[in-house]
């Protein structure tokens, strides 16, 4: 065990490890961040920041001296810093774990090697390959192999045409092409794994998108109790299928047919997981803390249903918004990440609204989102 008093490694600096450190040092840690960028969300709370490229190795020196264990707060980290750090101090997610998860081909072969459901796809490495992949694919969605997210690196393709101009746009970098599926809806489930294999997983939450962003969590998801037992079963399996050791998010995408099936994986604390600081027992981040430390795992329980909505750059149009409108309502809660500069997209905070059902929550929550955005001269949809 890592008792209280010790200094954790954060590779990372914005807000899932700024919400990582005010758990760490709400329980008595410090906290030293190795982040490349002078103003990110955790490395202005932190009682350190070493502000270098990740794969420096003066700065992983640094880092390895200064700490009795390391995490990630984002996926991209080189695997190798992680394999280097992993010779002087306790790491997690290991290196192999987030090098599966950091990359879409291999995240799908693994998948589908390990027998989990996932939407019929195929790896592209040129444009030389769309000539055999037929018509079974399209309408598809192309996706970048490294370094997308909140649908940034994707593109919907009707054919082959529209597939290769996709592909060029993204500077011929290898992709999977996704066959479209008709979604019923999406919905994730945030597992804690620790080195003896101790499992807990959090309720599972709905997820509602907007241009490729999580836009609202709806806690608990409104789904047959059935598929969310499996949603969560096949998250277990999914976190033991790669031997993981830390917090991690799965993703699913549920058919209109009742089908599950896994979307990406996440290897450490996730949007949709917001909700646990509000709404729960123990939170995703002190659940990361707690897997690091070799502590044993708190209990996840939801106190009650809830909603969590990101607030985006856009609400900041017109200036700072007005945050009376969350505060009015006693039981929405209002985290902002410190960002200096707001822009369209861009995620500056969110809040949650905690309620006696998901549907008060939802309907108190978006009555907040709307007032927000019409004070922003936006739609309010």
């Amino acid at each position: 065990m890592i008792a209280p008093g010790a200094t954790l490694g954060l590779l990372g600096g914005g807000q899932l490890g700024r919400m990582f450190t005010m758990a760490a040092q709400s329980m008595g840690y410090r906290v030293t961040v190795l982040d490349p960028g002078d103003q990110g969300p955790a490395g202005s709370l932190a009682d350190h920041h070493i502000r270098t490229d990740y794969l420096d190795p003066e700065g992983l020196a640094e880092l390895a001296r200064l700490c009795a264990a390391a995490t990630t707060e984002f996926e991209n980290v080189p695997a190798d810093s992680l394999r280097y750090l992993s010779e002087y101090c306790v790491v997690s997610p290991s290196a192999d774990s987030v090098a599966v998860a950091q990359d879409r081909i291999h995240e799908k072969q693994f998948l589908a090697a390990h027998g989990f459901g996932v939407v019929p796809f195929a790896v592209v490495q040129g444009p030389q390959d769309f000539g055999g992949l037929g018509g079974a694919l399209y309408p598809g969605i192309l996706k970048v192999s490294r370094f997308g997210y909140d649908g940034k690196g994707q593109y919907r393709v009707a054919g082959p045409d529209e597939a290769g101009y996709a592909l060029a746009a993204m500077g011929g970098e290898p992709c999977v092409l996704e066959r479209q599926v008709p979604l019923a809806c999406e919905v994730s489930v945030v597992v804690a794994r620790d080195a003896d294999r101790q499992v807990v997983t959090f309720t599972v939450a709905e997820n509602q998108h907007c241009h490729g962003i999580l836009d609202v969590s709806i806690i608990p998801a409104r789904v047959a109790p059935a598929l969310a037992r499996q949603a969560i079963e096949t998250a277990v399996a999914v976190a033991e299928a790669l031997d993981y050791r830390g917090v991690l998010c799965v993703e699913f995408f549920v058919l209109e047919d009742g089908q599950l099936l896994v979307n990406e994986i996440a290897p450490r604390p996730h949007n949709s997981g917001h909700y646990t600081i509000d709404a729960c027992v123990t939170s995703q981040f002190e659940q990361q803390v707690r897997v690091l430390c070799g502590l044993p795992l708190g209990d996840p329980a939801l106190h009650g249903p809830a909603v969590m909505v990101n607030l985006l750059g856009d609400l900041w149009r017109r200036g700072e918004p007005d945050w009376r409108i969350v505060f009015a309502q006693p039981r929405a809660k209002l985290h902002l990440y410190g960002k200096h500069e707001a822009r369209p997209g861009r995620k500056m905070g969110h809040f949650t609204v905690l309620a006696d059902t998901a549907d008060r929550a939802l309907a108190e929550a978006m009555a907040i989102r709307g007032a927000l955005r019409e004070r922003a001269g936006l739609d309010a949809a």
